[in-house]
């Protein structure tokens, strides 16, 4: 009787256990969403977030408050999505901050190959889906750097584009990009999503042009 107690009693702290965390996860994305209104923003779209392994490319970065948007966001949609840091970033004593947030450490040194790298990394996973800023850095660029795309193709997983959007305040998920065997016409087709596209800093976004506001 003692043994079937104690049973139901540890079949019991498994559920509340399991009910907390449900409950923190949807707090986490209702106190989120909240946020994103207070400061008018809105995410649109559809994430597809039955789609195991993805890479979500997003432009235009051209601040470093991209990021605290990016992590609301993350919360919303209730997924784990990660971002690639090299891995000097996650040594002590500030490494589990990084580890923390979603980060991922990969070798970045110059006796590796970066896009291989981190195609080992879904190629181990059954679920890994990773935040790339395809621009490279928060300047403008004529064009986008095409390491995120060529993960992709090597993975053989699709591109989720996520346009951050200043003048509507749109955290946007447009439909999943396929990559095909023209590796020139997908980059092109890629790009024109977020060409004209208001960033944090208009002047720094991807072919923005101020008679566009």
């Amino acid at each position: 009787m003692l043994k079937v107690m104690l049973g139901m009693e540890e079949e019991n702290n498994f559920f509340l256990s399991v009910t907390f965390n449900l409950r923190k996860r949807t707090m986490s994305a209702s106190i989120s969403k909240f946020i994103l209104k207070i400061f008018g923003w809105k995410v649109t779209g559809y994430y597809p977030k039955e789609i195991k392994k993805k890479i979500l490319a997003a432009a235009p970065h051209t601040s470093n408050w991209d990021f605290p948007l990016g992590l609301l966001v993350r919360n919303v949609i209730e997924d784990n999505v990660k971002y690639i840091g090299k891995s000097s970033l996650f040594k002590p004593p500030f490494g589990w901050i990084f580890s923390k947030l979603g980060g991922v450490p990969v070798d970045r040194s110059k006796s590796n190959n970066f896009v291989d790298a981190v195609v080992d990394e879904y190629r181990i996973r059954e679920s890994f889906a990773v935040l790339f800023a395809p621009e490279g850095k928060r300047k403008r660029v004529e064009r986008f750097k095409s390491g995120y795309y060529h993960i992709a193709r090597l993975a053989g997983i699709p591109i989720v584009p996520c346009v951050l959007d200043y003048a509507k305040k749109e955290f946007r998920f447009l439909p999943v990009y396929w990559p095909t065997d023209n590796v020139e016409q997908d980059l092109i087709a890629i790009e024109n999503l977020f060409r004209g596209i208001k960033g944090y800093h208009p002047k720094q976004s991807f072919h923005y042009l101020e008679s566009n506001s």
